[in-house]
């Protein structure tokens, strides 16, 4: 069955002139235009499409990559705005409409906003930005140290709320960050701990100590050491983001390489940096 709002593969059963005949499924044959075609397209290709509706309810076969496809999240342009709604840019050359009764806030025309992708009553692709309709606090299946994809959402009084892989509802501690994070931002993240409530903390770097992760930084330590007279101008006291611009490691990873060539008396720490012995 052809999915509308999602990424598939097609088969082409013809070439022409204007285009590539594509097996639809249940929806026939579809038409792809030949200037969305491959040169090398043959009888028996398969083309990865999104496939979308036109005005007329007709499905759409596009090579195109949209921001986001039917489930997902993503932080798209407003284009324009009515008393009906609004549209946004979310890379097809036919915009998304965002009906009235589904922005959680006023969209203004150039400013960018969280959209999610949802199927309407008539079948039709359509966004929402009433995401805390959509994304769930509840979280299940997750454990320590998984990597997800996230998307930068609202700050809070803790920290920056995130959209775990388009879903669930997860927590950055400002404590923790180690760089800069803009909302709408898309960005991997690792689960910090999978609450019993099942709401999720989440990090930056993956949790837990790795032997080879710990001596990839010392070493790093060092060689910046020997680069700079036997100084650095660093400490266990530094802003996260300083120790990331310096070593791409978050403040605790660290410490623990500090500590490490601490007990091998390799460095001295002083109050305004760490120095080689």
């Amino acid at each position: 069955m052809l999915e509308i709002g999602k990424f598939q593969k097609l088969q082409v059963l013809e070439k022409g002139a204007y285009g590539v005949i594509l097996d639809g499924d249940d929806q026939g044959r579809l038409l792809l235009p030949l200037k969305e075609c491959p040169a090398d397209t043959e009888h028996g290709d398969q083309l990865e499409v999104f496939v979308y509706l036109d005005s007329e309810g007709d499905p759409v076969p596009t090579l195109r990559r949209p921001a986001a496809q039917l489930g997902q999240v993503a932080w798209l342009k407003v284009v324009s705005v009515s008393n009906v709604g609004a549209f946004v840019d979310w890379g097809l050359t036919k915009d998304l409409f965002v009906p009235y009764a589904e922005q959680q806030h006023k969209l203004i025309e150039g400013r960018h906003t969280l959209v999610k992708v949802y199927m309407d009553n008539q079948g039709r692709l359509a966004g929402s930005t009433r995401v805390d309709h959509w994304i769930k606090d509840d979280a299940q299946g997750f454990k320590q140290g998984d990597k997800v994809s996230l998307i930068i959402a609202d700050r809070t009084e803790l920290g920056f709320k995130a959209i775990v892989n388009h879903e669930y509802w997860g927590l950055l501690y400002s404590n923790e960050l180690y760089q800069k994070v803009n909302k709408g931002q898309e960005i991997d993240g690792y689960v910090k701990q999978a609450r019993e409530d099942g709401r999720l903390d989440l990090t930056l770097s993956k949790p837990g100590f790795s032997k080879d992760r710990i001596q990839s930084v010392t070493d790093a330590i060092l060689s910046a050491l020997e680069d700079n007279n036997g100084f650095i101008t660093l400490t266990d006291k530094s802003p996260p983001p300083e120790i990331y611009a310096a070593f791409g490691v978050s403040k605790k990873v660290f410490k623990q390489a500090v500590g490490s060539l601490y007990k091998q008396r390799l460095i001295s720490l002083e109050a305004t940096g760490i120095r080689k012995n």
